[in-house]
């Protein structure tokens, strides 16, 4: 299957968080592609990687980064295709709050959507439903997702009632 999704990190360190997207991902049945690309490091590859990626088939890009977290804004400044940026609390990181405000504040016709610190299990669900907005077969599966989630959370209130 071709990668619809790419999902990129900064850093090896990332893939604790950035895997919970490629969980989301599978579940969903949706082809993702994995890698590391550092904005600062590696500035070519990461430039490269957002030019080429919708020639590639990539419909959407999740970035996760620590730190400064400036990989998703400059991912987004190299595409089209919507970005959506994971803030990951680092060792570097000042409480995550670095990130998240990296990711968030970016300036006017370069967007980056966000997700919650540490959130890729989200990205991945938001990556989804973008993709379903034009494929019936994927907005079952996600309709079915959210019928589940209530369920769960049902099951959940008569447990405690009781």
């Amino acid at each position: 299957m071709q990668p619809s999704v790419g999902i990129i990190m900064g850093s090896e360190s990332d893939l604790d968080v950035m895997k919970g997207a490629a969980e989301m991902l599978q579940q969903f049945g949706v082809a993702y592609e994995m890698t590391v690309v550092s904005a600062h490091r590696t500035p070519d590859r990461m430039s490269s990687y957002g030019k080429e990626a919708s020639e590639r088939g990539i419909k959407i890009i999740i970035a996760g980064a620590g730190g400064a977290a400036h990989l998703p804004g400059m991912i987004a400044a190299n595409t089209t295709i919507p970005v959506i940026g994971v803030p990951i609390k680092s060792s570097n990181s000042i409480d995550g709050w670095d990130s998240v405000l990296s990711i968030l504040q970016m300036p006017t016709g370069v967007p980056v959507a966000a997700v919650a610190l540490n959130g890729a299990k989200n990205a991945g669900i938001l990556a989804v439903q973008i993709l379903a907005t034009s494929d019936i077969g994927l907005s079952s599966k996600l309709i079915q997702y959210k019928k589940d989630l209530e369920t769960q959370v049902m099951d959940m209130a008569n447990r405690v009632h009781k």
